[in-house]
């Protein structure tokens, strides 16, 4: 009977590891697209985009929670509020910003080479937590996803160009940006996560999204006073269509899927899985700039897909402490 009972365990982790895994792939699959919108529409600033955006995912994200709101809000304390309030702001607003102008300046595919290197600052931040997989079991998967960044860093910064180094400069330090904004989101909202049983991992996403449309709404005057160009009808219709789809399938969808999959896996395992926002993104650059990918950039491919299997094999034994999995949570 025990084992009849191990046995039932083992497959009943097996099938959380695959639907988690499978989640990870699809919040990837969606994530990918906010490095096109861009590019899409361009006639517009990152920070319209922005305000765009996320005035969408807060309008969408209250209605979401407008029937619950008082029941939600009644077990938030002053601190998880402030908590909100930068989350917000790291994990979406700034973070958009910064990588929107990243891919307006140097490109879709520069701008997810940098945003790659988070299933590494993420892992070795996990790596950290009780009942995590440690560094050294992680150290084959880190040291591919190394290698498939470096291939397409060298790709995509390299090669040469028309765009003046200083401001490929400029583009390259949005990104750095970008990362490092995404990598203090992801840290804090784990720990929040873990600290917050009232309140869902779904409910939690609302309420940042709540928090990120008031933050929009504040930076609409300086959007106001920042533009100088008349838009014509179709490019409008074109920034709403962005800004309703990149929060719907994005923020919406994308997030949800995303902290399904932080509930099934550990936050070491989490950390890998951004690899497919990259994969994705890199995906969709291609097709947008009607090419094939170039030997550098299937090497960054295949590397980034092995380092995802490496670190499913790490997981399979677990190690001697318990691997309780760690809730990450989303805002992107």
């Amino acid at each position: 009977m025990e084992m009849a009972g191990s046995m039932a365990a083992g497959t009943g982790g097996a099938r959380s590891t695959l639907l988690g895994v499978l989640c990870g792939v699809g919040a990837g699959a969606l994530w990918g697209l906010v490095f096109l919108a861009p590019e899409l529409a361009r006639a517009f600033s990152p920070l319209e985009l922005t305000i765009g955006r996320y005035l969408c995912y807060g309008a969408i994200s209250a209605l979401l929670l407008a029937p619950r709101w008082k029941s939600i809000t009644a077990h938030l304390s002053r601190e998880a509020w402030i908590a909100l309030v930068w989350l917000a702001l790291a994990g979406n607003t700034l973070y958009f910003v910064l990588l929107a102008n990243a891919v307006q300046i140097g490109g879709i595919a520069m701008a997810s080479i940098v945003v790659g290197f988070l299933p590494v600052t993420v892992t070795v931040v996990g790596s950290r937590d009780h009942g995590a997989v440690s560094l050294a079991r992680l150290a084959p998967s880190l040291l591919l996803c190394a290698a498939g960044v470096i291939c397409i860093g060298w790709q995509a910064i390299a090669s040469p160009g028309n765009t003046p180094l200083a401001t490929r400069a400029l583009g390259l330090a949005c990104a750095f940006g970008a990362l490092v904004s995404w990598s203090a989101f992801a840290v804090g909202n784990s720990r929040w996560l873990t600290r917050l049983d009232a309140v869902s991992a779904h409910d939690w996403n609302l309420l940042i999204g709540v928090v990120t449309g008031l933050q929009s709404l504040l930076l609409v005057p300086l959007a106001l006073w920042q533009a100088d160009a008349a838009r014509s009808s179709a490019q409008w219709t074109t920034f709403l269509s962005v800004s309703l789809g990149v929060a719907v399938l994005a923020s919406i969808t994308g997030n949800a899927l995303w902290n399904r999959m932080s509930r099934l896996l550990p936050l070491t395992l989490v950390g890998q899985m951004i690899l497919f926002e990259t994969l994705f993104a890199l995906a969709y650059a291609l097709v947008w700039e009607h090419r094939l990918p170039t030997v550098f950039e299937s090497a960054a491919f295949v590397l980034m897909v092995a380092a995802v299997l490496s670190c499913l094999a790490a997981h399979r034994k677990p190690a001697s402490a318990d691997l309780a999995p760690l809730s990450e949570g989303a805002a992107h």
